[in-house]
């Protein structure tokens, strides 16, 4: 709703974030315009040390953050996260082919703290650099969610990470805020629900039916209501 695009700084290719372009998409634009050097990790605000613990330990890298990978061979379909991202360096791709051309891309972005990305079976190519490994996780697994989460902590698993609910994040100065609600962790221009940049105070309800929140350059968040 007539939100500021923003888009968020590109590795490599220096034109990136399908989101940038989601102006005429979702609620407002998709920019993913990570200001990132806060090291704030996906559950640094207390959900980690309650979410599932014997399976947290069990969890192990899927794969490395940094190459090309072949989906089918080298990475299976399915959701994976890195978290632990501080300098605002990873960068990761979703392509259908390993042309490296402009029009391979289906999904990318650049990462602050935590990303969850689910790679489909009709990928070919899943480009990580400068991340953290990533492992595999259960989008329907369920942690003790949750009030409060870091502003620049990038994505959190709504009902796993963080509860459902109204949040406030305030003192923001420099518009460099941006938050989104997304369905999903494709990361397309259907998977965002609502997003906004802000200067000032941002509230923002998320529901119970979304499936990941992502805060970039904002201050903390604490839940309201």
């Amino acid at each position: 709703m007539g939100m500021k695009g923003k888009v968020a700084l590109g590795a490599v290719v220096g034109i990136v974030v399908i989101g940038a372009v989601s102006a005429n998409g979702g609620d407002g634009d998709g920019g993913s315009g990570d200001k990132g050097s806060s090291a704030s990790a996906q559950r640094q605000a207390g959900g980690e040390k309650d979410a599932g613990g014997a399976e947290a330990t069990e969890k192990k890298a899927a794969f490395a953050g940094d190459g090309d990978f072949e989906v089918g061979s080298d990475v299976k379909p399915g959701t994976y996260r890195t978290s632990g991202n501080t300098d605002d360096m990873c960068y990761w791709e979703r392509a259908k082919d390993a042309s490296g051309e402009l029009d391979s891309l289906l999904a990318n972005d650049n990462v602050s703290g935590t990303s969850y990305v689910t790679v489909k079976a009709t990928d070919k190519l899943f480009k990580s650099s400068g991340c953290n490994d990533w492992e595999a996780v259960d989008p329907k697994a369920k942690g003790t969610p949750a009030t409060k989460m870091a502003g620049d902590g990038g994505m959190f698993a709504v009902g796993t990470d963080i509860a459902p609910g109204t949040y406030k994040s305030t003192g923001n100065t420099d518009d460099m805020c941006y938050w989104e609600r997304s369905k999903d962790a494709e990361h397309s221009l259907d998977s965002i629900v609502a997003n906004n940049n802000v200067s000032g105070t941002a509230v923002v309800t998320i529901s119970a039916s979304d499936g990941y929140f992502k805060t970039t350059g904002c201050k903390d968040w604490q839940k309201t209501g």
